[in-house]
């Protein structure tokens, strides 16, 4: 089924749908443009137009796998950055557990191609939503399905929807990372009365702890690991009570995209449980990396020995007004480009083929669909010429692109990719 989801992406028409694509390939489906292997630079492509290294986007889905393996994680990357299903299968080829997803409809578009395990990094209080996955799990047997749970309303919310289901939902108790942190349980106080109310359910199976250790307030090392410890100790004292029994497998969980070594560090001194720990990093923005936000942050940065990641979007936009020495405008934008986290940066200039850096320019702004450029007498920039910028924040990146080319080191176009945000 996955399969055959996924090959019928190639039957879509390009047509006016997919910015950035040649005009001259509008009655052809995407498999038959990618079949054509195109020049990003030379075959049509119209600009603004965001594109994914062959090549890095491979050095990221290896780096990731090679890590997991090596620290004996589970992992299971959040969807969410690329909502992509083409690169879900990769993940999942490259020994993904599953995929992590934030709301409902993102555990639909998972479905549609074939997804078997789904763990949302959410409470799910949505009555339709409940009702459609509960119908997936009677519908599917292989089908696993795992949510955070972080009230007692929450919890009762769910088993009124639930009522009637002939499978249970699984879910997690989510330990909030500290006060004024996004969501989750305050004191393990609270997350006993939520899981004594998970115990009193029809519908729902509690199967461990979870939560998002980038939330923790004035994250360091030191406060990260600190708060893993708390959220494993939760998991050994819910084992103890009893609260475990049966199951033959227990789900502990954290891990975004900035702390996952801390994670690794910790979960390797989670003790002996009555069931075995499926230890599950969540992961996402790896996939594509980039050119600001996770590059500063990522923790390879601090175990270098581990490996690395490298930046895989380079958005190309081309020059469109030069009305003095000191500024330039291209023509990508807010429509076009992350702005939430960082502004673009300019990495390289092409003019007439040829590819330099982009020595003394700087993108000081965004409109809609203009980037406003400062370029110092170092810049030899004229209108005309293509640039590439490179973006930070990849959440936001991907969701601005129905499809994607996928551009090889000498632009040879081998693949799109479909997102469905």
């Amino acid at each position: 089924m996955v399969l055959d989801a996924l090959a019928r992406l190639a039957e879509e028409r390009v047509g006016h749908r997919f910015k950035g694509l040649p005009p001259d390939a509008a009655d052809l489906t995407v498999g038959e443009l990618a079949a054509q292997r195109r020049n990003l630079f030379t075959d049509g492509f119209t600009t603004p137009v965001l594109a994914l290294s062959a090549e890095r986007l491979e050095h990221n889905l290896a780096a990731l796998e090679t890590y997991a393996e090596r620290h004996g994680l589970a992992f299971a990357p959040h969807g969410k950055t690329s909502m992509a299903p083409q690169l879900f299968q990769r993940q999942i080829e490259r020994g993904a557990w599953g995929v992590t997803l934030a709301v409902p409809h993102q555990v639909r578009v998972a479905r549609e191609f074939g997804v078997e395990r789904v763990f949302l990094a959410n409470e799910l209080v949505d009555a339709a939503a409940l009702r459609w996955v509960a119908a997936e799990l009677d519908a599917d047997p292989g089908f696993r399905f795992v949510c955070y749970v972080d009230s007692v309303r929450g919890v009762e919310l769910m088993d009124a929807a639930l009522d009637g289901a002939s499978r249970p939902v699984d879910v997690v108790v989510e330990l909030a990372a500290g006060e004024g942190a996004r969501t989750g349980v305050r004191t393990e106080a609270e997350c006993a009365a939520v899981a004594d109310a998970v115990a009193g359910s029809r519908a729902l199976r509690l199967v461990g702890v979870a939560g998002y250790e980038g939330e923790v307030p004035q994250a360091d090392p030191e406060r990260v690991r600190a708060w893993l410890r708390r959220l494993v100790a939760l998991a050994v004292d819910f084992d103890e009570a009893g609260r475990f029994a049966a199951l033959d497998e227990i789900v502990v969980s954290a891990g975004g995209s900035a702390w996952f070594d801390a994670v690794a560090d910790v979960f390797a001194e989670v003790p002996e449980l009555s069931a075995p720990v499926l230890k599950l990093l969540r992961s996402g923005a790896y996939v594509s990396h980039d050119d600001g936000h996770y590059q500063r942050l990522t923790p390879f940065n601090r175990v270098p020995g581990e490996g690395g990641l490298e930046p895989a979007f380079r958005l190309w936009t081309q020059v469109v007004s030069r009305p003095s020495a000191e500024q330039a405008f291209t023509n990508a934008g807010k429509r076009d480009a992350a702005y939430d986290l960082d502004l673009p940066v300019a990495r390289v200039v092409r003019r007439d083929g040829v590819e330099r850096p982009a020595t003394g320019i700087e993108v000081t702004g965004l409109s809609d669909q203009h980037a406003w450029l400062r370029t110092s007498s170092e810049a030899d920039l004229e209108v005309g010429d293509w640039m590439g910028l490179g973006l930070s924040h990849p959440c936001t990146s991907f969701d601005k692109w129905a499809l994607i080319p996928v551009a090889e080191a000498d632009g040879t176009v081998v693949d799109y990719i479909r997102t469905f945000f």
